[in-house]
């Protein structure tokens, strides 16, 4: 949280930012809280954090303080805000893991009651042990900060860095000298891709970390009161163009609620794009000049401003002038109308007329906090009292390199009446004016061109509306069905409700398993004071290391020259494959995994060499000096198709067969074949790829901190490559920032790398991976291709399917193989199929390997089953949930591989679910509002699953524990799992102070480390908590066991007493647990999946603790079907390599209403205390939004007589849905672009 002292006003602001995006030049005289300024463990915890971890609102705890830091902001400015300016405060969050207002108690969703088994929920947690938020108790602003910014005279301030010089001015005069001398000079004032000067068109921080743009000087006008102005004026408002759009937004609400209406038309248009652009945190420091001068494509405000007819006040050491905001997008991005050395002063904002209607609408991959896929802004004035167009304007943005005037057209319709007529000629006449080739940037072309004109149709309709308020005679009636179109979407409050069963009242009161026991490290999470691997302090001599990638997607290595990065300062040395000791490949499969390139290169993004520095910034610049000269080689392949063409593979493809499927093809009643295609996925762990390796210089020992789900086999690859015993390298990790299955062969390598470098130099090695390259460099989960022939009856029955799985594996095999392997095993999904042929192919292609990912494939495999079972409900006449019903595994039986399933709890959860939801009632409530709104659908949907944890071999799912427990009665806790967010730690807790029959507060758990525990095997396919606690349950127990002798002799006594008596008695206190894994018949966790209009999930059997990994998993799954798209282009680079352009659920994508409930009296024998692995099974439940979109769709096809099956493909995005609801607009956009109809 930045504050600032105002002396004038004699005001204190406080505003939550992003740390990443201030530069600390420009915090002078600012005062700065951080998340561990406002409370810590060693003292006292703040009201807000205390909250937010009790409430078991984090999970890894890497983004918590940014939440923390947020809510904290909020409350400083309004301690007693409304549940809207929370949402508002967060809504610059990212999601995978959850944040939910939490709730006390049942749930009471209507017309839902009691489960049979739930008697009154526990509480998740006292309201009255909460500290009360007190705000005299806060900190307050720094007196000698007041002083400075009352009496110490304003003066010029300059920073010299070693290659940039910052200049903050205090006046304009000086600022346009500054100007004068330093024209190329960008002005920076928010950081956030704005600036208020001519030559800042991109970030200035962000473009200089990560594309190596240099600026000499940089001028921050910030403390210029010129352009911080804020002035009413007669015909309008003033702003100055340093103004924060947090400060523009605060103005214009005040505007409008004291201005009549007819004046705040412009305000409201901007109001309505301003609640979406950004976060709280982005718009507490963007300026509103920067956002004009950019003159970017994907500005939300250009388009209004410049069609609200705004004047910008620029200035120069040679005068002043006013233009028009609209000239500076006269030419496109190459504009001149600003010369070098003007600057923009500010920005005036005319009122609108009585007669004249603006309207602004955007639509973008997600509601908030992200840029534009296309916007408007447009702007009519008609004659008094009538519909006569008098002027009108119509600017886009996202069509070109800028916002564009569509000029032509609003001159051809000045003089026509405002009617259906002059609408349709409007849509013709915008689709000729605004060109959008084929080739366009951005791609989306259709769907592009197709919001061109339904942005034209929705601001028809509006105005329509406005006038007919105006004049009911004035203009015709909006037809009942249109209607839809004006209501807005709005989001309510989300809520959180989870339901919980009741403790037996037999159990021991200190018995912690089944309560709702707050994370281990939830406290520190929102302290701040949890470390993850790069807040390990330096270790002396440290060295930096930056990664040389390949630019090339399959090319030979013809040189390499390292001579200019050599030169660079503070690098130390690079390290090349001739460094490497030993192997520079490990194999997992028959091809290798490759450390450095030698002869050539398979991917973009691959890794070449690396420097090392005595900085970061340092080690970053000189691997950009490395040059890499290349001979490109043929064939570059990069999509699915591209190598089914080649005959690109990885063997061996995977079969699977049961029962004679030709047969059975020529007795059904039909046959549907069909194709879907699901995309990759990114891992977006919040803790980017981490390692420190330190050697000890003795024995060529190594410890290896490193942010990973596997310490053994990052021991296994660092030891192959330096050809040392795996006893020499230590790993160790204390908790990881998420992983998702990202963070175990990827981390191999990288960890590798940085120990090549480590044994070469002899010093300590940080590698840590910024978001770009992190995405650059490493692959995620597959994309797919299914193509399937099913056969069935008339009554839905399928008799024979015959399924290809086609996986994008990348460059190496990585887990590929196997994940080909769960995709055949887990295609069943719920049903039993009688004959069933399935193969899957794993595909080589010259993009990063992709690997694990939540889910192991199912994801991927459960969709495309679920696609043809909603396809054949189309094709037979059928309902989708009797399909669904129908097809369902009903009878104790074996599955098609060969593995035993009693489906009693499928059944049950079937039944329940469409029971105590009254599915059907809302069915019919779905129905009959799709009949009454054309231009507005809902959708519902009814999703079984049926998952199969863990892992396909027994030693796999091995685990071991080591328990100490010391004199003094407390007890130390070590097992081979990694805390990744699940909560592991904190349930192996559990499960020792149950077996023990102590306090959780006597037990502490401090690392997973391999010199604890060895061979661990990796946390991941959701049975972390299963298989570690069976052995932390063995070591307790073997303790346990040796103490019951001294028990049984002193049973009244305390446990320090034991103890103490037991050493004295030299009784072993510390023990090794074990558990050899289980391979068990019965392993499936059954989940049932309802989505109607809001979200509501049920029937799952968890630790207490592990509902957070199902809302977690759940909203992953959200990203995963409806939002997340990676885009490459032609040459095999990532286009989408950070949040600007590749999209996770925030805040305004989770569910509004969600609802998690235990399946009663649902019991698992074979795992800890009957735990149920949920740490991928909810991810897939994310489908559920997916068919319940389709539903929808199925309902606008329907309507308008497209009664031709149809399949929707994954990711479906805005574009997906938009194309896949055909109607005149998209047929117009066809007709025009595809077949050049005259208009």
């Amino acid at each position: 949280m930045i504050s600032t002292y105002e002396p004038v006003s004699k005001k204190i602001g406080h505003y939550s930012a992003n740390a990443c995006l201030l530069p600390i030049c420009s915090l002078h005289g600012i005062a700065v809280t951080t998340v561990e300024g406002i409370g810590c463990t060693k003292t006292r915890i703040h009201p807000v954090q205390e909250r937010l971890a009790k409430c078991h609102g984090s999970q890894c705890g890497f983004c918590t303080p940014g939440m923390v830091m947020s809510v904290y902001a909020l409350l400083r400015n309004h301690p007693e805000p409304s549940m809207e300016q929370i949402a508002s405060a967060l809504a610059g969050t990212f999601l995978f893991c959850h944040f939910y207002i939490k709730e006390n108690g049942n749930c009471c969703l209507d017309q839902e009651g009691k489960l049979e088994g739930e008697k009154t929920p526990i509480k998740l947690f006292s309201a009255d042990e909460f500290q009360p938020l007190d705000t005299t108790q806060e900190f307050i602003f720094p007196p000698e900060l007041m002083r400075m910014a009352e009496n110490e005279p304003k003066r010029t301030l300059v920073f010299h860095g070693e290659r940039t010089t910052w200049i903050s001015p205090t006046s304009l005069k000086e600022l346009l000298e500054l100007k004068a001398k330093y024209p190329k000079a960008p002005l920076v004032v928010g950081n956030t891709s704005v600036g208020i000067g001519q030559h800042l068109e991109l970030l200035v921080c962000p473009d200089m970390k990560f594309k190596g743009v240099y600026h000499p000087v940089i001028i921050s006008p910030a403390r210029i009161l010129d352009l911080n102005v804020v002035r009413y004026m007669d015909n309008g408002l003033t702003l100055g163009a340093a103004c924060s759009l947090a400060l523009v937004k605060d103005v214009l609400t005040n505007a409008v609620s004291e201005l009549p209406w007819e004046k705040t038309k412009i305000f409201r248009a901007l109001l309505q794009q301003l609640k979406t652009l950004g976060g709280q945190q982005i718009r507490n420091i963007a300026s509103l000049g920067g956002n004009i001068i950019s003159r970017k494509s994907t500005s939300d405000l250009n388009p209004i401003l410049a069609v609200g007819n705004c004047i910008l006040n620029l200035a120069s050491r040679e005068g002043t002038r006013w233009i028009p905001l609209s000239d500076i997008f006269a030419d496109g991005a190459g504009n001149n109308t600003l010369t070098p050395k003007e600057i923009l002063v500010s920005v005036h904002i005319p009122y609108s007329r009585k007669e004249e209607f603006v309207s602004a609408f955007r639509q973008a991959q997600r509601r908030e906090n992200s840029l534009p896929i296309a916007n408007t802004g447009m702007r009519v004035l008609f004659a008094e009292d009538t519909d006569i167009i008098m002027d009108f304007g119509i600017f886009y943005g996202g069509i070109g390199s800028t916002s564009i005037c569509a000029k032509q057209t609003c001159q051809a319709l000045i003089g026509r009446h405002w009617n259906e007529k002059m609408l349709d000629e409007a849509c013709r006449l915008v689709l000729k004016e605004v060109s959008l080739t084929g080739s366009a940037p951005g791609g989306k072309v259709e769907y592009r061109r197709t919001l061109m004109i339904s942005f034209l149709f929705k601001f028809y309709l509006e105005v329509l509306q406005s006038l007919k308020k105006m004049d009911p005679h004035r203009c015709p009636d909006i037809p009942e069905k249109y209607r839809s179109v004006l209501q807005d979407f709005h989001t309510k409050i989300h809520q959180n409700k989870q339901i919980y069963q009741e403790v037996n009242p037999e159990q021991l009161p200190q018995d912690p398993v089944g309560r709702p026991i707050m994370h281990q490290a939830g406290i520190k999470h929102a302290t701040g004071e949890a470390l993850y691997c790069d807040d390990i302090r330096a270790v002396d001599e440290e060295l930096f290391l930056a990664v040389v990638t390949s630019s090339r997607a399959h090319a030979k290595i013809v040189s390499i020259d390292t001579s200019e990065a050599l030169r660079a300062p503070g690098v130390f040395d690079i390290v090349t494959t001739q460094d490497v000791p030993a192997k520079n490949e490990f194999y997992i499969f028959s091809d290798p995994e490759i450390l450095f390139a030698k002869d050539k290169v398979n991917c973009v993004g691959q890794i070449i060499c690396a420097v090392v520095a005595d900085s970061e910034v340092h080690a970053k610049q000189a691997a950009a000096k490395v040059k890499i000269g290349y001979e490109t080689l043929e064939p570059v392949i990069l999509t699915i198709e591209e190598a089914i063409q080649h005959n690109s593979f990885f063997e061996p493809q995977r079969k699977l067969e049961q029962g004679n499927v030709d047969e059975a093809f020529e007795t059904v009643d039909q046959i549907l074949e069909g194709e879907i295609h699901i995309g990759g996925q990114e891992h977006f762990y919040m803790e980017t790829q981490s390692v420190l390796v330190v050697p000890k210089r003795e024995d060529k020992e190594m410890d290896v901190y490193v942010s990973t789900q596997h310490p053994a086999f990052i021991q296994e690859m660092v030891a192959s490559c330096l050809g040392v015993p795996a006893n020499r390298i230590m790993c160790h990790v204390k908790r990881v920032g998420g992983a998702f299955g990202g963070k175990v062969v990827n981390t191999g390598l990288l960890a590798s790398v940085a120990a090549v470098a480590a044994n070469k130099t002899g010093h300590a090695v940080r590698l840590i991976l910024d978001r770009g390259d992190d995405m650059l460099i490493t692959g995620g989960r597959h994309p797919v291709i299914g193509k399937y022939k099913v056969g069935f009856m008339n009554d839905g029955r399928i008799l024979a399917a015959d399924a290809k799985y086609y996986l994008n594996g990348g460059s190496t095999p990585d887990h590929s193989i196997l994940v080909a392997e769960v995709i055949l095993l887990k295609m069943d999904n719920a049903y039993k199929i009688p004959n069933l042929r399935c193969c899957s192919r794993v595909c080589k292609t010259n993009l990063p390997s992709n690997t694990a990912f939540r889910g192991f494939g199912f994801p991927q495999s459960g969709l495309i089953t679920e696609s043809w079972m909603t396809s054949i409900a189309a094709k037979s006449g059928l309902s989708p949930e009797k399909v669904r019903e129908i097809n369902m595994y009903k009878e104790t039986e074996q599955t098609f591989y060969k593995q035993e399933l009693d489906p009693e709890n499928l059944v049950r959860c079937w039944k329940e679910c469409i029971e105590k939801s009254a599915y059907y009632s809302r069915k019919i409530a779905v129905e009959e509002f799709n009949k009454q709104n054309y231009w507005k659908k809902k959708g519902i949907a009814i999703i079984p699953m049926k998952y199969p944890f863990g892992f396909n071999k027994r030693f796999l799912s091995q685990a071991a524990a080591l328990v100490h427990i010391y004199t003094d009665g407390s007890v130390l806790l070590t097992h081979g799992g990694i805390e990744m967010g699940q909560g592991i730690h904190t349930k192996m807790i559990q499960v020792a102070s149950r077996e023990l029959k102590i306090p959780m507060s006597n037990i502490h758990f401090c690392e997973t480390s391999t010199t604890t525990v060895p061979n661990a095997c990796v946390t991941a396919a959701s049975v972390g908590t299963d298989v570690n606690g069976m052995a932390v349950k063995d070591a307790c127990q073997t303790l346990l066991k040796r103490l019951e002798p001294i028990i049984s002799k002193n049973p009244k006594g305390s446990w320090n007493d034991w103890v103490k008596e037991a050493f004295e008695q030299s009784i072993n206190l510390s023990a090794t647990g074990y558990f050899r894994g289980e391979c068990s018949p019965k392993r499936e966790s059954l989940i049932i999946s309802m989505l109607y209009i809001f979200y509501n999930i049920k029937k799952v059997k968890v630790f207490i603790i592990s509902h957070s990994q199902i809302e977690g998993a759940f909203v992953q799954g959200i990203g995963l079907y409806t939002m997340e798209e990676l885009k490459y282009s032609p040459e095999g680079v990532l286009y989408t390599r950070g949040p600007a352009q590749y999209k996770i659920p925030a805040v305004c994508d989770i569910p509004e209403q969600f609802s998690i409930s235990l399946l009663s009296s649902s019991q698992n024998s074979y795992a800890i205390y009957s735990s149920k692995g949920m740490g991928e099974a909810g991810l897939f439940l994310g489908c559920s939004v997916f068919f319940a979109i389709w539903d929808a769709v199925t309902a606008v096809r329907k309507e308008r007589g497209l009664t031709e099956p149809f399949t929707l493909n994954s990711p479906l995005t805005p574009e997906r849905i938009r194309m896949a609801c055909a109607d005149e607009f998209t047929e117009m956009v066809m007709r025009v672009f595809f077949w050049n109809t005259p208009l």
